[in-house]
């Protein structure tokens, strides 16, 4: 994240700007790193899968990582008010079974005082998707380059 983080309230800028943080660390793939922009005791849904706390989130992210190979995530603001944002995302993976997929979600996030994400609500699907039809490919793990387009541009 950030060296100053963005606190709530949000403006736009700042709901932006926390979006594409948020997207950067995730393609870092580093457990550690993503579980500190989350409050100590941060509750998490994804998918079916309750998830609380950075001890928890680490073990989740190992194991989301060791099944989805070479993953590679766009996100884009939906809304936001106050201290929370939603967000619209999609992110191609190779699964353990050798085939691609392009996983489309919703998150709505809550955030602390400090700026930290307290709640994450995910809902997530997923579509297998050819090899040709892969439409990220930037070296991973890394951030998405700036002249890349969002998900929008891609028609997603």
């Amino acid at each position: 994240m950030a060296a100053t983080p963005v606190v709530p309230p949000f403006t736009r800028e700042d709901a932006i700007a926390k979006v594409r943080a948020a997207e950067d660390l995730w393609n870092t793939r580093d457990p550690e790193r993503v579980a500190l922009a989350y409050s100590p005791d941060s509750r998490w849904r994804n998918r079916t899968t309750w998830v609380t706390g950075r001890d928890e989130i680490v073990a989740f992210l190992i194991q989301k990582w060791d099944r989805e190979r070479d993953y590679r995530l766009i996100k884009e603001i939906w809304g936001f008010v106050d201290n929370r944002i939603a967000v619209r995302f999609a992110s191609e993976s190779m699964g353990l079974d050798g085939l691609w997929y392009r996983s489309y979600g919703n998150e709505n996030w809550q955030f602390d005082e400090l700026g930290r994400c307290q709640f994450r609500h995910a809902s997530i699907n997923d579509l297998q998707i050819s090899e040709s039809e892969r439409l990220y490919h930037w070296p991973a793990p890394g951030p998405r380059p700036v002249d890349h387009q969002g998900l929008t541009e891609l028609g997603l």
